[in-house]
């Protein structure tokens, strides 16, 4: 993975618990590099685990709200640092939509070896979207957290329900409907 999902996962756990602590739950994750992180970097997937999982044992907030909570941090720092993949996006639904053909193929130019999720989108009605995510990565609840933050940052509210997709790992259909 990316050293920048890293960083900002740092980033993220230094806000909401201090440098400090960030430190100590850092140097007992037994990470492969002690926990130092560069944005170019690359590094494997268990050890974002790991972090999000000593962070999980030291505040006590389960593994799953963490991930969540970290998609929306990295939806603010794509709006942030990325802002030409939203232009001309006018809701959720054509930002999602623009994942795989406009987004992730602009990564794969300045990031070549990145390995990055699939989503396949189908547009059921103007208020209801089907977004299947696919990763070689346990971050499910990582991606559901990125959709929660992408119909804030258009304002939107939606029952977002989801299933497993079966005899896939880590692939989940999202079923997106928008509330009126």
């Amino acid at each position: 993975m990316k050293g920048t999902i890293f960083v900002e996962l740092v980033n993220m756990a230094e806000e909401a618990f201090g440098e400090d602590v960030v430190d100590e739950v850092l140097e007992n994750a037994d990470l492969e590099n002690g926990g130092a992180f560069t944005t170019v970097g690359n590094y494997p997937c268990s050890e974002l685990i790991k972090i999000v999982v000593a962070f999980s044992e030291h505040s006590g907030i389960s593994a799953e709200k963490l991930q969540r909570m970290f998609g929306h941090w990295m939806m603010n720092h794509f709006v942030e640092n990325y802002a030409e993949f939203f232009e001309g996006k006018n809701d959720s639904f054509s930002l999602l939509e623009a994942v795989d053909g406009e987004i992730h193929v602009e990564v794969k130019k300045l990031y070549p070896d990145a390995e990055l999720p699939e989503f396949a989108t189908d547009r059921l009605s103007d208020d209801r979207l089907k977004l299947t995510y696919s990763s070689p990565r346990p971050l499910v609840e990582f991606c559901h957290g990125m959709v929660e933050a992408c119909l804030e940052r258009y304002d939107q509210k939606a029952q977002v329900d989801r299933c497993p997709v079966p005899h896939q790992e880590n692939a989940t259909d999202f079923d997106i409907r928008l509330e009126k």
